[in-house]
């Protein structure tokens, strides 16, 4: 066995070859050579200690064990700042929606404390628990708690990845290893607007009001007994001022501080008082944190860059958002799926504009909808212009249909204003198999609450965005995106350019000082914040 130590910058790689001679002079069959081991040993400074094997396999992280291994069982907190840089990150861990009790911030305080006179044993106990509680840290800071792809099916989302240890091996070279653990920290707009939403929150007192009753709307002059503990609620979240008595009357100062809260809250801001309204009254102040924190925990998980020009749908915001160099292009009603059919949450790349597509209608549809509807009617497949191809790729007629076969037909609907994917369709791999569209029921893009589709997106004014998207390609304009159109002909075209498309869920962020919260769609919050 040879041992090779080679030092570059500031590490060192161990490298151990083995080398198998064989007596005999025709080898009939050759064993694999076994790859080089290698190991970059962690420089250490100052007067460290020894770090005892058998209390670290008290820890059950491998990562740890790692660490220690390539410092050579040596200790590597001995500098005073670099302890006490991290020690103020983890005592700040719940502004970024964490625990600072998760890192056993307590127990390290007390070592820090009394680290003048500890023995060279406790030292080592008090090194070996800050590199853990900081590993843990730093995984939770940039990937999130947990892990998306074991609690979602239909959400594709890659894990982010980090190489723990040789991030700490950076750190340990830094001058400044306050600022290279806010360099790992989110730095999306939205992560910062969420905490700064948590911080505002924490700065309201703690509420114990009574749920708000619904029994029927309340109008502009109406008088209900609610009133008052409606009016209490929007004292509390600063919608209007407060004053010595209040009265059942629903009057106008009331009705403006409703508008206000709705038009945070994502309703209709028409001053009525319905269920959506009196549901968003009634979410308490831990309620509203428990979400803040659920959606703190989701922006560690999203890709921690999205791109220099991309595409970003907020499934419960009901909207789509181009971004190019951190500026917003465009902005777009969309219409997401609805609570059976929710839409996956994915990142991938758009790659093609679709005019005048046809449609295939995808399983579940056939199933729940389509088949049931020719079943009742066969005239449904003139009405919405389908036809129908058998395994052999032989259309089959609507009198020749059979319910026994419907299953193995391929459904597929013409191109023209009637058709469910509307004039156009934008496209990018995933595996759920949706995409962007136009839709020919344009009516649902004027309601508030717009989670009706069956998982697509569709996009309201969808050629703006595809002007838009071809825009850096000769001749594709407005007008001859139009004319190709009205020829209701299928063309498809590649997207030139890279663009990045994020399809997310987030319900809560902060504007202007001011808390912005969404309803959760698919009932996502309270059950993520029960994990963590």
């Amino acid at each position: 066995m040879l041992i090779w130590r080679v030092r570059i910058g500031q590490f060192f790689i161990v490298v151990l070859f083995f080398a198998f001679f064989s007596c005999e002079k025709e080898v009939k069959k050759q064993k694999p050579i076994p790859k080089p081991i290698v190991i970059p040993l962690i420089q250490v400074q100052g007067k460290s200690v020894m770090i005892d094997t058998v209390m670290l396999n008290t820890y059950s992280s491998k990562n740890l064990k790692e660490f220690y291994l390539y410092t050579r069982y040596r200790s590597v907190w001995q500098s005073q700042k670099n302890r006490n840089s991290i020690l103020e990150e983890l005592s700040k861990a719940e502004e970024e929606g964490l625990k600072s009790s998760h890192y056993n911030y307590a127990s390290l305080i007390k070592y820090e404390k009394k680290y003048a006179v500890l023995k060279d044993k406790e030292k080592a106990k008090y090194d070996v628990l800050l590199t853990h509680s900081f590993q843990k840290f730093i995984l939770h800071l940039t990937r999130g708690r947990m892990n998306p792809s074991y609690m979602y099916k239909n959400w594709d989302l890659k894990q982010n990845e980090i190489d723990i240890n040789e991030t700490l091996a950076r750190m340990l070279k830094s001058d400044s290893l306050g600022y290279k653990i806010k360099q790992l920290k989110p730095n999306h707009l939205v992560y910062k607007s969420l905490k700064k939403a948590l911080a505002i929150l924490n700065s309201y007192p703690e509420d114990d009001f009574n749920p708000i009753a619904f029994e029927n709307k309340i109008i502009l002059n109406d008088t209900n007994p609610s009133v008052v503990d409606i009016k209490k609620r929007l004292i509390y979240w600063k919608e209007m001022e407060a004053v010595d008595s209040l009265s059942i009357i629903y009057d106008s100062e009331t009705m403006e501080a409703v508008q206000k809260f709705q038009s945070r809250h994502g309703l209709a801001a028409d001053g009525v008082i319905g269920k959506g309204t009196v549901d968003a009254l009634n979410f308490s102040k831990r309620q509203r944190k428990s979400q803040i924190l659920a959606n703190l925990e989701r922006w560690r998980w999203f890709p921690k860059d999205l791109g220099d020009e991309y595409v970003l749908v907020n499934i419960p915001d009901y909207k789509l958002v181009i971004v190019k160099a951190q500026d917003t292009m465009r902005t777009h009603k969309v219409v997401v799926g609805r609570d059976k059919r929710p839409t996956p949450v994915l990142s991938s790349k758009l790659n093609s504009v679709l005019l005048n597509p046809t449609w295939t209608v995808p399983p579940t549809i056939l199933k729940e909808d389509v088949i049931p509807a020719i079943a009742r009617n066969r005239s449904y497949l003139a009405q919405t212009n389908m036809k129908v191809y058998n395994r052999q790729g032989q259309q089959v007629s609507a009198s020749n249909w059979q319910l026994s076969n419907a299953k193995s037909y391929r459904y597929v609907q013409s191109p023209g204003s009637f058709n469910s994917l509307g004039m156009v369709k934008f496209t990018f791999p995933n595996r759920f198999s949706v995409y962007l569209h136009d839709t020919n029921h344009r009516d649902f893009f004027a309601k508030q609450k717009r989670c009706l589709s069956s998982g697509c997106v569709r996009v309201d004014n969808p050629l703006k965005l595809a002007q838009y998207l071809l825009d850096d390609q000769e001749s594709w304009d407005a007008e001859k995106i139009a004319n190709i159109v009205e020829t209701q002909k299928t063309k498809n075209i590649k997207i030139s350019k890279e663009v990045a498309i994020h399809i997310l869920y987030w319900t809560a962020w902060s504007e202007n000082n001011r808390l912005i919260f969404r309803e959760d769609i698919y009932n996502l919050d309270a059950d993520l914040y029960g994990k963590l």
